[in-house]
């Protein structure tokens, strides 16, 4: 594909194509002449130099490569002639074979953005089908990049395994925010500091993991081995359940990912 392409995000007015229109009009991957976005019922105010419609296929005649990001039950009543075109889906569980089909191409990818794309954090991985050109994989990265930080994984399989893990989002790390503010207000602090006390703990982790680069394995380790308050608190959470909760439930978003696939 020669020359900036055109890209066409089919649920442009929803928040996750939204937010890949607005961070691949940042990043310079595309144009704003270059970029088709779809609504549904009314047209957004949002990226006002692009090229907005409620027609999906005109959105597709207009482009080289299309995102499609739509609820995978809406995806199903989707009919988009996408015949010779890259077409990206970030939509959960929808199997390469499938999309390939409904829209008429042999080039598809499916990849699984998560929230943090708002922000450019979003882990993106991506698998993609053997008539993908390097051309087409280069403007996957730079479309995912935009976005965060993206992998090419080996099979799909890896990518409903992905669905559950880095999909999530903010998700799990909410759900220990959440644990740990309920208890420190069963202990008689006040909502606001609870909540100012996790959410910077959380924050900060985050940042110090990334600045660092070392394994969170080791980091708990060392806490153990100081034998101090922390280690008593990771010492009682696993022998609780914690490892096997963990483990249960993302193997229980890796069987509705794949049951979701099954159904497309």
């Amino acid at each position: 594909m020669s020359g900036s392409p055109r890209i066409g995000v089919i649920g442009g007015a929803g928040w996750l194509g939204g937010a890949i229109a607005g961070a691949v009009l940042d990043a310079g991957v595309v144009k704003a002449s270059d970029l088709a976005l779809s609504y549904r019922r009314e047209k957004p105010g949002t990226l006002p130099d692009a090229f907005w419609t409620a027609d999906n296929q005109e959105v597709a005649d207009r482009s080289d490569v299309i995102i499609v990001s739509v609820r995978p039950e809406d995806w199903r009543s989707l009919k988009v002639d996408a015949s010779g075109k890259l077409v990206i889906s970030v939509m959960a569980g929808i199997r390469l074979s499938s999309l390939c089909k409904s829209h008429q191409t042999e080039r598809a990818v499916r990849t699984l953005p998560n929230a943090a794309a708002e922000i450019g954090l979003s882990y993106t991985p991506w698998v993609a089908t053997p008539n993908v050109r390097e051309d087409d994989r280069a403007i996957v990265r730079a479309i995912f990049e935009a976005c965060g930080i993206e992998d090419e994984v080996a099979s799909e399989s890896q990518i409903d395994y992905l669905t559950g893990l880095s999909g999530s989002g903010p998700a799990f790390p909410a759900l220990l925010a959440s644990a740990m503010i309920e208890h420190a207000k069963d202990q008689g602090l006040s909502a606001k500091v609870a909540y100012r006390a996790v959410v910077t703990v959380l924050k900060g982790a985050g940042r110090l993991m990334e600045r660092r680069e070392e394994c969170p394995s080791n980091v708990v380790r060392t806490f153990v081995d100081y034998r101090g308050t922390t280690a008593a608190a990771i010492e009682e959470m696993r022998a609780s359940g914690f490892n096997d909760a963990v483990s249960r439930g993302l193997s229980a978003a890796f069987q509705k990912s794949v049951s979701m696939g099954d159904a497309s």
